[in-house]
């Protein structure tokens, strides 16, 4: 399927934003998916998978969270990464305003939106979530992250979360805290262990240097990409016109 894309500018968290828009062949509305980045950033790895989305039926917004840069430096990105991370209306702020541009699209139908999300976008989307937002899904990898006491009941749809079994960023301790609140929660909620993968394991390898723990596994990539197509098609199925 044909697919038309533009990088769109917006305002959010004092930055200058740089998202990648994909859009499906046709005029019609269609279903909607924010694609949140890892720490380091918006790259061609996530414009790729917007623009797979979009060939798949689907309007997608690869959203930006460091202002159009991209952090090659580990110790760079974290000095960045953890201070967002630790403040919940910091992340929702900047889920809201990408929700925003990819709710204005023409072709979005704002009642049918889902989130997905890699590391910090990833917790991007689950803030949303706990934020009382409308969305049909929510999916992460690499993104076990727990909210404010009781925030997670908020949620209104289901939760898919993947993980590698051998992240140290991600580790067991972490999993159990993550999947104690959407279980208290009362969430519908999906957790998928990749036997012998590490942190990032869906990305593919780069020429920089990176943090311990972080390596790509082609096998797993593949398999939670599938795992996260069928959280859409089971939760924000496309329609094709008549």
């Amino acid at each position: 399927m044909p697919v038309t894309t533009r990088t769109v500018e917006y305002p959010a968290d004092g930055l200058t934003m740089v998202g990648h828009l994909a859009l499906p062949e046709g005029a019609d509305r269609r279903p909607a998916v924010l694609i949140g980045p890892e720490g380091p950033g918006l790259n061609d790895f996530q414009r790729r998978r917007a623009d797979a989305l979009a060939e798949l039926g689907y309007v997608a917004l690869a959203f930006d969270i460091n202002g159009g840069r991209w952090f090659s430096d580990p110790e760079e990105m974290l000095a960045y990464a953890m201070p967002l991370l630790g403040d919940p209306d910091r992340m929702r702020e900047i889920g809201h305003a990408a929700l925003g541009v990819l709710r204005s699209a023409p072709r979005t139908d704002p009642d049918r939106i889902a989130a997905i999300g890699y590391g910090t976008g990833g917790a991007i989307a689950l803030e949303l979530g706990r934020d009382g937002v409308d969305l049909r899904a929510i999916g992460t990898i690499n993104a076990l992250t727990t909210g404010r006491p009781g925030e997670a009941a908020r949620i209104r749809c289901p939760v898919w979360a993947g993980v590698g079994s051998e992240d140290p960023i991600m580790p067991p301790a972490q999993r159990e805290a993550f999947t104690a609140e959407m279980q208290e929660a009362g969430v519908d909620w999906r957790l998928v262990v990749y036997g012998g993968a590490q942190h990032a394991f869906h990305h593919p390898t780069v020429d920089h240097a990176v943090l311990p723990g972080v390596a790509h596994h082609a096998r797993h990539a593949e398999r939670a990409w599938r795992d996260v197509v069928g959280l859409l098609d089971e939760c924000l199925p496309v329609v094709s016109p008549a």
